[in-house]
């Protein structure tokens, strides 16, 4: 779908400037920026995932194994989930199927890939909650990228705001000033990527990791603590009820992350709950 937007951010001292979502077209297909920076993502997201194997002496042809099914899951789990919590928008089973015009949803694809690094790690004898760690800040890399896809499509802005880092949007003949959530959401995440592999260690004997699943459930605690709050300025959520689907799931990640790594902290246990012989326990 073509978007051709102005936008501007006033209080930074941009002015105005036109927006069109398709890169570039080859006939009748038209081929749109979001499409390139979530492949972007992808590629980047796998690269990291390799280079994290092998200090765990795994190939890189095994992760690029798990990545053929992990991939295509994660995308089909992020459609049906946009599906599912908005059917009023579909009137075809084309429409479903209609990837090209939008609507993937996060959370869907964390669902659908976990179940299927889960079927991997058992088809490769590999613990799953090492490859959790692996792959868990490679979903922050494609959040990051995926969130400017967002930019170029005018979408996943926040409600009206008078800040200086305000967003311009002209909508139905006026201009509008909002939040910049996706700016929010891609900065967050990049933070949390950045501290989190400090944590992590960019060699295997520097890390700071006691067991197997710490990274995973550092992540989903950060990831969750955000989207939190800033799901709570959008102005397109997807709801159930009165609740902000994304919002919620935001929480319940958050407490469940933080519940569980303060409880292995202290018992001094992996996410098995199995006691962590010494601190080079699971180091990668």
């Amino acid at each position: 779908m073509l978007y051709i937007s102005q936008i501007s951010f006033p209080g930074l001292g941009i002015e105005p400037f036109t927006l069109n979502s398709v890169a570039f077209s080859i006939g009748k297909f038209s081929i749109a920026y979001y499409g390139i920076i979530i492949t972007f993502g992808i590629v980047l997201a796998a690269l990291y995932v390799i280079w994290r194997a092998k200090h765990r002496g795994i190939s890189a042809d095994t992760i690029l194994d798990i990545a053929l099914l992990v991939v295509p899951c994660g995308v089909i789990g992020a459609r049906l989930y946009y599906v599912l919590t908005s059917l009023d928008q579909f009137h075809s089973l084309g429409d479903v199927f209609d990837i090209r015009s939008g609507g993937l949803a996060i959370y869907g694809g964390i669902i659908a890939g976990a179940i299927a690094v889960i079927i991997m790690a058992r088809v490769k004898k590999i613990n799953f909650f090492l490859l959790a760690d692996m792959i868990t800040p490679a979903v922050l890399i494609g959040q990051i990228l995926g969130r400017w896809g967002n930019f170029f499509n005018a979408e996943a802005y926040g409600s009206a705001t008078d800040l200086p880092w305000r967003m311009g949007l002209f909508k139905g003949g006026e201009w509008i000033y909002v939040h910049p959530t996706f700016l929010y959401e891609s900065l967050w995440n990049l933070l949390g990527f950045v501290l989190i592999n400090i944590f992590y260690g960019f060699k295997a004997e520097k890390t700071h990791k006691k067991y197997d699943g710490q990274i995973f459930l550092m992540v989903f605690s950060w990831y969750g603590f955000g989207r939190m709050l800033i799901e709570g300025l959008r102005t397109d959520s997807l709801y159930v009820g009165p609740f902000r689907i994304s919002q919620v799931l935001g929480l319940l990640f958050f407490v469940a992350g933080v519940g569980l790594l303060l409880y292995h902290h202290f018992t001094k246990t992996d996410m098995l709950f199995q006691p962590i012989k010494d601190e080079k326990a699971g180091k990668d």
